[in-house]
């Protein structure tokens, strides 16, 4: 990503209404297979996961779930279609009304993106930002907050952009209610700060400051380690899949590494506090 920034259907029938999306919400399973998906993005699904993930994070077609900058929407893409019947998507994409060049010009093409795309129009679009928008939902009203490859975002603009979004994570969510993560890991052993604008973060330093905001850590999942990769790269997280931010300069050994080594993590928002 760039800086700033389960079951089966029962019938032939019932997958070929899915497949041009009918409006009913369905498993997780079958929306990761369906054409609401753009092929693009399905062809990340060996290194993202998205069906354990979700798996992983206990989210139902029942739930209020927000996305927190959902970018181009590949999550977006799942999760709004599966929860557009029984549940309530919101996705708190970049603010609208600053002067932040790259929001103003990636937030109108998600805004195309669910008005044009079957299963998402019943889309909450709202805005987050650590200093211009900090309420991503109503307080105390959805059962999960995910974020995907973005709270390095956070913690490369420093401890307190990162506190914020925790914060107002923690502020959406119900009692109870989940936080699930996944981000670009930078191993324990190299330096944080000498390291805070390469796009990876410790997982360690993560789960302390989740738990400073009030959320209790749950588990862990392996589900999108990737052990092949070591962190150093000359322009980040960045020099790998799906960017390739050094053009073709070993661009051979990125396509063979695959995408990043994440940290898929849950917490939960206390019960009593």
């Amino acid at each position: 990503m760039n800086k700033l920034s389960s079951f089966a259907l029962c019938s032939v029938l019932a997958a070929t209404a899915l497949s041009s999306f009918s409006g009913v919400a369905a498993p997780v399973s079958e929306v990761v297979k369906s054409d609401i998906r753009s092929a693009s993005h399905k062809a990340r699904d060996e290194f993202r996961n998205p069906q354990q993930t979700l798996n992983f994070f206990g989210i139902q077609e029942n739930m209020a779930v927000v996305e927190i900058w959902p970018g181009g929407g590949w999550y977006s893409e799942i999760l709004a279609p599966m929860l557009a019947d029984k549940g309530t998507f919101y996705a708190a994409h970049f603010p609208s009304g600053t002067d932040v060049e790259y929001f103003n010009k990636h937030l109108p093409k998600y805004q195309a993106k669910i008005a044009n795309t079957k299963g998402m129009e019943k889309t909450k679009l709202t805005g987050f930002h650590p200093k211009h928008a900090t309420d991503m939902a109503p307080a105390g009203s959805v059962d999960a907050v995910l974020t995907f490859r973005n709270l390095h975002n956070f913690y490369m603009n420093g401890d307190e952009a990162l506190k914020i979004a925790l914060a107002s994570s923690f502020k959406a969510l119900k009692p109870g209610g989940i936080f699930g993560v996944v981000d670009h890991r930078l191993p324990e052993e190299l330096d944080a700060e000498k390291n805070r604008n390469s796009g990876y973060i410790k997982q360690s330093v993560v789960i302390k400051m989740a738990e400073e905001a009030g959320f209790k850590f749950v588990a862990e999942s392996s589900v999108n380690a990737n052990p092949l990769d070591n962190a150093q790269h000359e322009k980040g997280v960045w020099s790998l899949s799906p960017t390739f931010a050094l053009g073709e300069k070993d661009r051979a050994k990125y396509q063979t590494l695959g995408e990043s080594d994440r940290m898929t993590l849950k917490f939960v928002k206390p019960s009593t506090m």
